[in-house]
């Protein structure tokens, strides 16, 4: 196996006593010593930032990079942005799959249109080439220059109710950057991968700056030449440091997107068809359900598929949880082996108030104690409601399928509010 890779921050996590482990094949935080749980309530009360540098992106350019775009990704390029439908434009992104065949997943990504025929591709760790490869397959004909950016951009995250106030204290004109800068929009750029928008740091350093994230609630993804990661980190470091923002892990991270109802590409979604799971809005469905409104790579055999197995989420009544390891697995109450454990994790900003779920989010004074949440791949569907058990065959916990957990997100939140307008 090849050693494990760093990011450019590598060194600060270590130096700050992170704990770290391998992720993607790289060497990651997992939490630091302030722990998971004070960073996971940090992004939901106040702000964190997450070293995310680990994740690639290609490029994908020439005038037929969105028609290779559109083969190859799930979500209609032409029809995705708002309760309109309007083509991906510059400035604008959208998440998607990357699909075999044979329906199943390769990974998820989020596609941001650049310019006219300029697209980056942000997909999960070490899929970089993988993604670049499955896309070169596909180019032939088609006038599209397929480029894998692995360790070539820098990436940080901000996330939570006030990213955007310490945002304003190292960004060049906050103001216009934020202007109309809806959910699933970006500004700025560099290198290559600009946009016609310039968006720079006080310093001068050019960012692409994406109202985007993997927690569900408000914050952004920053993307900076390589070189530039260090600074960036540590400016935004300082300008949040009065105001509660923490450095925050992988553990958070997991336990944030859980509640949040996202999944993880090759744990919730994976080697299996793309159907009967709480993201088919990934996919181009026509408004019956029976066929899609574009052909894409893998469309025939979703169309085709006696898939039966249904992913969905759940929510427990305490903190306990069952890890998603070899030998645990689903239960009816009764006692009948349904399925697998896919995320099991722990969402310490919820909690349960006569019986229904409440966040600190919604209830600053409610004292969360946690709720354990995640993802069952079960051979047969169960409703919103209905109880099932996880199990490690020693020890049994009750939980509750849902068709949403946290409430009271922030993500899509108007960003004049965040801004403490």
């Amino acid at each position: 196996m090849d050693s494990p890779k760093k990011t450019m921050l590598h060194g600060w996590h270590v130096e700050l006593g992170a704990n770290m482990a391998l992720f993607g094949n790289y060497d990651m935080p997992l939490w630091y010593k302030t722990g998971a749980k004070a960073e996971h309530l940090a992004i939901i009360q106040a702000a964190g930032i997450f070293d995310t540098s680990h994740m690639a992106a290609v490029s994908v350019r020439g005038t037929g990079a969105r028609d290779l775009l559109q083969l190859c990704l799930s979500k209609d390029l032409e029809t995705c942005i708002g309760k309109e439908k309007k083509p991906l434009r510059e400035g604008r992104c959208v998440y998607g799959v990357f699909l075999g065949e044979d329906g199943t997943v390769i990974d998820d990504a989020i596609v941001y249109q650049l310019q006219a025929d300029t697209f980056m591709v942000v997909v999960n760790a070490g899929m970089g080439g993988v993604i670049a490869a499955h896309l070169e397959r596909y180019r032939a004909g088609r006038d599209a220059v397929v480029a894998d950016l692995t360790d070539r951009v820098g990436k940080m995250d901000i996330q939570g109710p006030l990213s955007a106030q310490i945002l304003k204290r190292v960004l060049r004109d906050p103001h216009s950057v934020f202007d109309k800068m809806v959910y699933f929009s970006f500004k700025g750029g560099f290198g290559d991968l600009r946009t016609a928008t310039q968006v720079t740091l006080k310093d001068g350093t050019p960012v692409l700056i994406s109202r985007t994230g993997y927690t569900g609630e408000f914050g952004f993804e920053l993307f900076v030449e390589i070189d530039r990661l260090v600074p960036l980190w540590h400016m935004v470091l300082e300008a949040g440091r009065d105001k509660g923002m923490l450095a925050c892990g992988l553990a958070a991270r997991d336990s944030l997107r859980a509640g949040a109802v996202l999944p993880l590409s090759h744990q919730d979604i994976g080697p299996w068809p793309f159907l009967h799971n709480p993201w088919q809005f990934a996919l181009s469905w026509s408004d019956d359900h029976a066929s899609f409104g574009k052909n894409f790579i893998g469309a025939s055999a979703l169309l085709a598929s006696t898939w039966d197995k249904h992913t969905l989420p759940f929510a427990g009544f305490d903190p306990r949880k069952i890890g998603a390891v070899e030998g645990s697995y689903v239960t009816s109450s009764a006692g009948e082996r349904l399925g697998t454990i896919l995320t099991c994790t722990t969402d310490m900003a919820i909690g349960r108030l006569d019986g229904e779920i409440v966040s600190v989010a919604g209830d600053p004074d409610f004292q969360a104690k946690g709720l354990c949440c995640g993802f069952v791949l079960l051979d047969r569907m169960c409703n919103p409601g209905e109880q099932v058990v996880l199990t490690d065959g020693k020890r049994k916990i009750n939980v509750e399928i849902r068709g949403d957990v946290r409430p009271n997100r922030t993500a899509r939140s108007p960003i004049g509010k965040m801004q403490g307008e």
